[in-house]
């Protein structure tokens, strides 16, 4: 089966399942994709859902303003700046595992679950039973899930 063509993949951003050093899954990926945005290399696939969705609901977690948290991207010199503004910006309790709960069940509960078989549909992959989330559906695209 011919996988969809569902614009330009970035194959070398993180997993939205590899966490941060602060625990948070989907914070690692957030900064790669500011990085990306920030050099002009998000593509326009990425660009409709960057600052919004998971990376949204990430700041909301995080109690934080997404471009706050590029703003400390783009001025910071390396990883462990960024990680040493953001961890005096952050609550000292991020609850990792209230927002790890969290993103690995996007798309299981009732309106989730409806945009994802949407989604999958679209895609012409409804069949994909193994695809339970919206996480999934990014492993999926950037071919880490077959």
């Amino acid at each position: 089966m011919k996988k969809p063509d569902t614009g330009a993949v970035l194959y070398d951003l993180p997993s939205p399942y590899e966490a941060h050093p602060f625990g948070l899954l989907h914070l690692k990926r957030f900064i790669a994709k500011i990085r990306k945005h920030l050099k002009g290399e998000l593509p326009k696939s990425y660009q409709r859902n960057f600052t919004r969705g998971f990376d949204g609901f990430l700041c909301l977690h995080m109690e934080i303003e997404p471009k706050e948290v590029i703003e400390i991207v783009r001025t910071s010199e390396n990883d462990e700046e960024v990680n040493q503004r953001l961890r005096k910006r952050l609550p000292d309790d991020l609850k990792p595992h209230i927002w790890n709960r969290k993103l690995s069940q996007m798309g299981t509960r009732s309106m989730g679950k409806e945009k994802l078989e949407e989604t999958k549909k679209e895609m012409g992959i409804a069949d994909r039973s193994d695809l339970q989330n919206f996480a999934d559906m990014i492993e999926f695209d950037e071919d880490r899930i077959d």
